[in-house]
Parts: C-alpha cells; structure tokens; sequence
C-alpha cells in the first residue's frame, strides 16, 4: 500500500484544518474477512508541526483500536525521525513511514507479507489489535471525508 507523504501530507493538512473529517479504516485479510476502524474526528496539524495525527472517536467494526497510541504522533519517515521512540527511528526499524509512537500497533505501510508470516517481526502492513504483528494483511485502506453538521 502506498500513502501519501509530502506533498500528500500538505493537502490532507489543508482539507481537514478547514472543516471537520472522519477517519474509515478497511482491512482485509487473506481470507477474505473483512473488518474496520473508524474514528468521528480526524485532522493533521501542518508541517511546521510535523504533520501530527488528531483522532477521536473510535467505533469498533471488528478491527479494534490499533490507532490509539499514535494520536498526538508526528509523521515520521526514514530520513525524518519524529517519533518518541528513544531507541532509534520506527520508519526505519519496522520498514514504513507513519504516526508512529513507541513503535507502532499499525504500519500500513509496511512491508506486504502475504498473510501470516512468523519470520518478519512486525514489519508487515500489520493491524495488532486484529492480527497481532505476525500477519501482513491483504489490504489496509484509509479513507477520510467530511462530517455533515445536521
């Protein structure tokens, strides 16, 4: 899975700091089960802030809340270490760029592994709270839009 980093980053920053946004979270595993995370309020502060995540509002649809600990998180990338990680760079050590934290509990941008791997720890385009760090997952999408104020 490829996600966007800047400039990428820069437009997601753009569109969620002028409105309010929802954050959908769809897995899929080899066996064709699928599961979700969603969060009622998503929005990224700009570059000068390092990117860094807000999310609220966890609703469980089956993949539990892997997000959790990287709310409040900058973005980190392999040449950019912004993680409050003090034993190195996350991006680097587990093969991905995210809102890590003390690693992480999801990489989707990990490496794709095919399923169940005991090999590879946590380095898969992994989901902890469903899969734990030893299954590289089919797919991981992330999907924002706008809330509509009723």
């Amino acid at each position: 899975m490829i996600f966007l980093l800047p400039p990428g980053l820069e437009h997601i920053y753009q569109l969620t700091h002028k409105r309010k946004y929802e954050l959908k979270v769809d897995l899929q595993d080899f066996a064709g089960v699928s599961v979700y995370a969603r969060y009622s309020s998503f929005s990224i502060d700009s570059e000068a802030d390092g990117y860094t995540l807000h999310i609220s509002g966890f609703i469980n649809g089956g993949a539990g809340d892997s997000l959790a600990t990287n709310n409040g998180q900058k973005f980190s990338t392999f040449d950019k270490d912004q993680d409050s990680y003090a034993g190195g760079n996350c991006a680097k050590s587990y093969l991905g760029a995210f809102w890590y934290s003390q690693c992480h509990h999801a990489n989707p941008n990990g490496i794709y592994l095919w399923g169940q791997d005991g090999t590879h720890y946590a380095i898969g385009n992994v989901w902890y709270h469903w899969k734990a760090y030893d299954y590289g997952l089919k797919y991981i999408t992330m999907k924002i839009r706008p809330v509509s104020v009723a």
